[in-house]
């Protein structure tokens, strides 16, 4: 392949000094997702799919677990069911595509694409509900959504159609409701750190930024390197009000009729742009070893005289990984062994191990890591341990440095002049201070400087005592993260 050509394929800015060009050369360059001709829709290629369908196994195998089911509902949803719940309506109707006829006939009453499920499924979950020994309810269903209402999508961040879970749980009392958030979104982080190597900081969202119908909103936020904000996954406390909307009503052990209580959470394809936007480097992307297709790819390196027994023993220490790690032989003869290499850096495979004759004679391969590009010589009798062994260190080691950066670009502040020096600084980050709870100082911060509320920090609420607000002076009521948000 000619110079020119190795050079397109890669990644010709630099993060660091470009990070919106480096983002959308990464998502062309690779083999993550492909555009398709519908704005703002993807096509996930295998190595972006094999991504998902990893983190969505884990995810649900945790909500069986717990006593979470899975249904599925249609995704067309007739008017006069979306206008059932006002505010919930009010929040989605500008980005609601609408399907209006069938063939040449136009439909009596238009039918949403499914924005979100709440109101098909609320109005047969009327009809489940009797009595208190129906309760609890706890559902979840995979589907994808759509939601159109801006006018510049961004792959995988905001795109018109995305893959989530959206589970839906109905309860007795507003106790065992609550109860129900931390075991979801611990669930959530636990996925996020085991296979995704994101660190996360969970919190209460303001009434500002809460889910539309909603009495309250949590979420997992991320900061991802160009020293943006970015929402990760989220839990909804509802309380009565889709049940009063939608007749959610049981008798009680006392015989007494009233509305349940009911949550609603979700983990979107969002995380699988802020994993990239996290690890990736100026090679292009970074896979976390439990989400990589590939986790080894073995490049042989030949000539014509040895080529057959190269390949051969490439093929056979493939086969002796097999089971414990997926490894992929690249043995293709019309490109060059670095420019294989290369193209294998971009790809973001953790681990490539390279064998040549040489190699064989000593009885070893070079392992080289993709996070670090350290390359280690490894013993052919100690390989399954020592590839093992390396994988887990690559996804230690991705998660340790994520969370690194996220530590020490979260910076504390107690007045108006910090909180913007931090938002408006070279690197960004989050400013973390005071709150009085007052909307107007919210609005303030998000207009003069374009820091929103990202959320307020669980882990952090004990040293809002004392503390002033960091916008108006006055005393605070919470601590929250303020900083610029995708």
């Amino acid at each position: 392949m000619a110079k020119e050509e190795v050079e397109k394929k890669g990644i010709t800015v630099k993060k660091a000094e470009n990070f919106s060009e480096w983002y959308t050369q990464v998502i062309e360059k690779t083999e993550f997702v492909g555009y398709t001709s519908v704005s703002g829709g993807l096509a996930f290629r295998p190595d972006g799919y094999f991504v998902w369908e990893t983190v969505q196994r884990a995810i649900d195998s945790e909500f069986k677990r717990i006593g979470i089911s899975n249904v599925y509902f249609p995704m067309l949803i007739p008017e006069h069911l979306l206008e059932k719940e006002k505010e919930h309506v009010a929040g989605f109707a500008p980005e609601v595509a609408w399907v209006t006829h069938a063939g040449k006939s136009k439909l009596e009453e238009r039918l949403a694409v499914r924005p979100t499920s709440e109101t098909i499924m609320y109005e047969s979950f009327a009809k489940w509900v009797r009595s208190w020994r129906d309760l609890p309810l706890r559902t979840n269903q995979w589907n994808s959504v759509i939601r159109w209402e801006f006018k510049h999508p961004t792959p995988l961040l905001r795109s018109r159609e995305f893959l989530w879970n959206e589970g839906h749980t109905v309860f007795a009392s507003r106790k065992e409701a609550d109860a129900e958030r931390d075991q979801i979104l611990g669930i959530y982080e636990k996925a996020l750190k085991d296979y995704m190597a994101l660190p996360g900081i969970p919190g209460m969202k303001t009434d500002s930024e809460k889910f539309a119908g909603a009495e309250a909103s949590y979420s997992i936020e991320h900061l991802v390197p160009d020293g943006w904000a970015i929402q990760g996954p989220d839990f909804h406390s509802d309380g009565q009000k889709f049940a009063k909307a939608f007749g959610i009503e049981f008798i009680n052990k006392e015989g007494k009729k009233e509305f349940a209580y009911q949550n609603t959470f979700a983990f979107t394809t969002r995380e699988l742009g802020t994993m990239i936007m996290i690890h990736g480097d100026d090679k292009g992307l970074i896979l976390p070893p439990p989400v990589a297709r590939i986790q080894a790819v073995i490049v042989p390196i030949y000539t014509d005289a040895n080529k057959e027994s190269v390949i051969k023993t490439a093929r056979e220490l493939a086969k002796k990984l097999q089971g414990s790690v997926r490894a992929y032989v690249d043995d293709n003869d019309a490109y060059s062994p670095g420019w294989k290499f290369n193209n294998w850096e971009l790809l973001g495979v953790p681990l490539r191990l390279e064998i040549g004759e040489r190699d064989i004679k000593a009885d070893k391969v070079v392992a080289v890591r993709r996070d670090t590009s350290e390359k280690r010589d490894v013993k052919m009798k100690e390989i399954e341990k020592e590839v093992a062994s390396l994988l887990g260190e690559i996804h230690e080691n991705l998660y340790r440095r994520a969370k690194k950066f996220m530590d020490e670009n979260t910076h504390e502040v107690n007045t108006y002049a910090e909180l913007k020096k931090v938002v408006e600084g070279k690197h960004g980050g989050i400013a973390q201070g005071g709150w009085c709870g007052d909307a107007e100082c919210e609005a303030k911060a998000k207009e003069e400087i374009g820091a929103k509320i990202t959320n307020m920090p669980f882990d952090a609420q004990h040293k809002a005592k004392g503390r002033k607000c960091v916008v108006c002076g006055n005393a605070a009521k919470f601590m929250a993260n303020f900083a610029r948000s995708y």
